[in-house]
């Protein structure tokens, strides 16, 4: 049987009801979320997903900050002790399995995680990495500590911290977390893909969302804003032929360590529980590697 998150899951969006990416891969495993949009948009995203799966802000064009707010609160209103937050633009989320990337259960990937940050006592904040950081045959850990989180991440609704600023909220976010003394988590056993990632030689783009931020000088402005705020933690320099901003060493400073609770006894963990996946084929496999993987797969479960 599969598990299902045991926290709420908020989508902020806008124009996109057309497309919303996450909401139709979280519909095809059966997740619960709610899409939060603005009263101008209801009717559309209603037509597009049903009224019942929509929460919605109470003004209009007040930006991606404050529908962020406004999740956290309504999620802390409702009695939860953490909430999730996901970007629109979503199309799959995956599974590290022998340093491979193989498509997995939305559902299964969220509680996953949420199994693993309940049996520690700080962390505040976490998130998927992006499957365009990891690699086929790459080795890397399960996950980074004390990194940046964006995208799709998971509050601590304890935090007295809100979303501040039109630009990098994400990494200011991370950053006020961290400095508050507590852990942000990056997964790379389970991670995410996003739409406007060239994926098996096929780009895809959805319209909408924040991309006015972006334009112009837009992505130095964002930089030089959040080296405002964080002066002697934050830089800028070039990447990738765009601006860029750098954290200091690389986050690498930051050294806060997981607390275990101590209502847990880790050394009973030694079973790996699946939560119910299963390694099946959904399409057809190209990859040498990966149909090594599923025999032997095949091989060990029967």
């Amino acid at each position: 049987m599969i598990k299902h998150p045991r926290y709420p899951i908020y989508i902020p969006s806008k124009g996109r009801y057309g497309r919303s990416e996450t909401a139709r891969m979280f519909d095809k495993y059966e997740t619960p979320y709610r899409v939060v949009v603005e009263p101008q948009e209801v009717d559309n995203y209603a037509k597009a997903l049903g009224k019942d799966k929509l929460v919605v802000l109470p003004e209009n064009d007040q930006g991606l900050v404050y529908a962020r707010n406004f999740c956290k609160q309504h999620s802390i209103d409702e009695g939860h002790e953490r909430h999730w937050q996901f970007d629109d633009d979503i199309r799959m989320m995956g599974r590290m399995y022998k340093r491979e990337r193989i498509q997995c259960n939305s559902s299964i990937a969220i509680s996953a995680v949420e199994d693993f940050i309940e049996r520690y006592e700080n962390v505040g904040l976490c998130a998927f990495n992006h499957i365009g950081f990891l690699g086929p045959q790459q080795a890397v850990p399960p996950f980074y500590l004390n990194t940046r989180c964006y995208t799709c991440f998971c509050m601590w609704n304890k935090l007295p911290n809100t979303w501040r600023y039109r630009y990098n909220e994400d990494t200011d976010m991370s950053l006020q977390v961290i400095a508050a003394g507590y852990c942000t988590i990056m997964f790379n056993a389970f991670f995410m893909q996003t739409c406007d990632t060239n994926y098996g030689g096929k780009e895809s783009k959805v319209e909408g969302g924040q991309q006015a931020v972006y334009a112009d000088d837009g992505r130095l402005k964002m930089s030089r804003d959040l080296e405002r705020q964080w002066p002697g933690v934050v830089t800028t320099e070039r990447k990738f032929g765009r601006p860029q901003h750098k954290i200091k060493s690389n986050w690498t400073k930051f050294d806060t360590q997981l607390i275990r609770k101590k209502t847990i006894d880790f050394d009973a963990m030694e079973k790996i529980d699946e939560l119910g996946m299963k390694m099946m084929t959904v399409q057809e496999i190209k990859h040498d590697d990966v149909k090594r993987i599923l025999k032997e797969y095949e091989q060990e479960h029967g």
